[in-house]
């Protein structure tokens, strides 16, 4: 007796036909994506060709375009290649665009021509989360991470990389002539063939030198000293192993410490995110329409610059000092050894001495205050703190902003816990859903406007499961 559960015939006819609408639950996912897009308004966006046009053939509605791009990155497709498949035979994808099947070709072109409108469509679901009272808690934790362009290292060329790649070229040329020298000379066995193989390969090492003459000139005219061949906006940039690197993208985020959901983000080329944390600040208090932001930040981020930038604007940043003292690292006291009395405008030493102000210099663009004391030469602990005559220590004329931060962090020892429990995870979720590869696009424009939906998708799977599908869907309809 057959006791597995029967298939249905392939076959057999139904009194009743199923319609696709049958095939997705209320649950599904699918019916926020139409609910959302539904209340957009496209043409405020900024999106194309949003009212047809009398002559011509027909196009697609970019609410279709933007339904199926939106459907395939909340499903970790990102390619149009595969989206055009999906639209074929998903049925779910069917249900939410009703049939249509665009070809790759026009779902590319409509991501690539509606950048700007893309990153308007993430901002618009920020704003609706701001509406349903999602960001009640104003403090945002920013942070940044590198991603993989289109582009190989081999096609992207610094300094560095392009004195190596030719000193290796100019090698190889030199051994293959002195290979050439030995068999004129007869030292070595030779046949024509190997000969002609030799000149084959100099030939093509001194074609290839030449490209990279061509390269190094173009190279030293751009403004940060590199090239990239396959995609022109990306650049090399260190990563956090050691003598490692990547040729791509810094994308920065600014993530609410409440429900994780991504308040702002911005794709740059610029490696360091030491300028980016008054930007990225302004950008996230805009998007919470808040007067006070608390933001929470890495090491990475600390410069007096952008912190007093920060402090003037009204946003209390929490970002940890870097430590980076030589004298410290070889067993001497470091400047925080030495206690700062405002009143006196005075370092008092280890030793119970002052060091008073002597001069104000100009580095960097930042006025520092220069203190010492008098009774350095004859200190008993000279050996300890200096090799100099005197010890001299620096002080921003606007330090006081930076103790003020400090006594901030140190009222609040989990704040860099809660940063990493905060910003690191939605970066992790969001390469796990791109794979190996990373951004697809090419150029800043295109991989900010994939960002952007990558962003997107991942709030909407947050509200889902904060609000739930149902109740999401009320919401937006209301």
């Amino acid at each position: 007796m057959n006791r597995f559960i029967d298939e249905a015939y392939r076959s057999q006819g139904t009194l009743l036909p199923e319609t696709i609408d049958e095939y997705v639950s209320e649950e599904n996912p699918v019916r926020v994506i139409d609910a959302f897009v539904g209340e957009l308004d496209l043409a405020s966006l900024g999106f194309e060709r949003v009212e047809a046009k009398t002559t011509g053939r027909p196009g697609y509605h970019p609410a279709t375009m933007l339904k199926i791009y939106i459907y395939g990155y909340l499903n970790r497709i990102q390619s149009s290649r595969r989206l055009e498949q999906e639209a074929r035979r998903n049925l779910e994808l069917m249900w939410l665009v009703g049939r249509l099947a665009p070809d790759f070709k026009t779902l590319a072109d409509f991501r690539a021509q509606n950048t700007a409108a893309i990153k308007n469509v993430c901002r618009e679901f920020v704003v609706l989360c701001r509406r349903w009272q999602l960001f009640t808690e104003a403090t945002v934790a920013i942070d940044g991470s590198k991603f993989k362009a289109v582009n190989h290292r081999d096609r992207n060329f610094t300094s560095g990389k392009m004195a190596t790649r030719m000193a290796l070229i100019e090698q190889s040329i030199t051994e293959y002539l002195e290979q050439l020298d030995r068999m004129d000379r007869r030292e070595t066995p030779s046949s024509p063939r190997q000969v002609a193989r030799l000149k084959e390969r100099i030939a093509t090492l001194k074609d290839e030198m030449s490209r990279l003459e061509g390269l190094k000139t173009e190279m030293e005219a751009a403004p940060d000293g590199q090239v990239s061949l396959t995609d022109p906006d990306a650049r090399s940039m260190a990563s956090q192993g050691k003598g490692t690197g990547i040729v791509g993208y810094n994308v920065q985020s600014a993530v609410d410490t409440q429900h994780h959901l991504i308040v702002t983000h911005e794709v740059t080329n610029v490696g360091s995110d030491r300028h980016q944390l008054k930007h990225m600040s302004e950008s996230a208090r805009k998007a919470l329409a808040t007067a006070e932001l608390t933001v929470l930040a890495d090491r990475g981020y600390y410069s007096g610059e952008e912190i007093k930038a920060c402090h003037d604007a009204g946003i209390a940043p929490l970002v940890p000092k870097v430590l980076t003292s030589n004298s410290k690292a070889e067993g001497r006291y470091d400047k925080s050894d030495f206690a700062y009395e405002p009143h006196r405008d005075a370092f008092r030493c280890p030793a119970g001495e002052y060091a008073i102000r002597r001069f104000t210099s100009v580095e960097k663009g930042m006025a520092i205050n220069k203190y010492w004391s008098s009774a350095c030469p004859s200190c008993a602990l000279k050996a300890k703190c200096t090799t100099a005559t005197y010890r001299r220590i620096g002080r921003w004329e606007h330090e006081h902003v930076l103790d003020q931060m400090q006594g901030r962090l140190d009222a609040n020892p989990q704040a860099m816990q809660v940063r990493r429990s905060t910003v690191e995870h939605p970066f992790g979720t969001i390469k796990a859903w791109m794979g190996a590869t990373h951004f697809l696009c090419r150029g800043l424009a295109k991989v900010s406007a994939e960002m952007s939906l990558h962003v997107l998708a991942y709030n909407l799977k947050r509200v889902m499961k904060i609000m739930g599908t149902r109740q999401l869907i009320a919401a937006l309809r209301a």
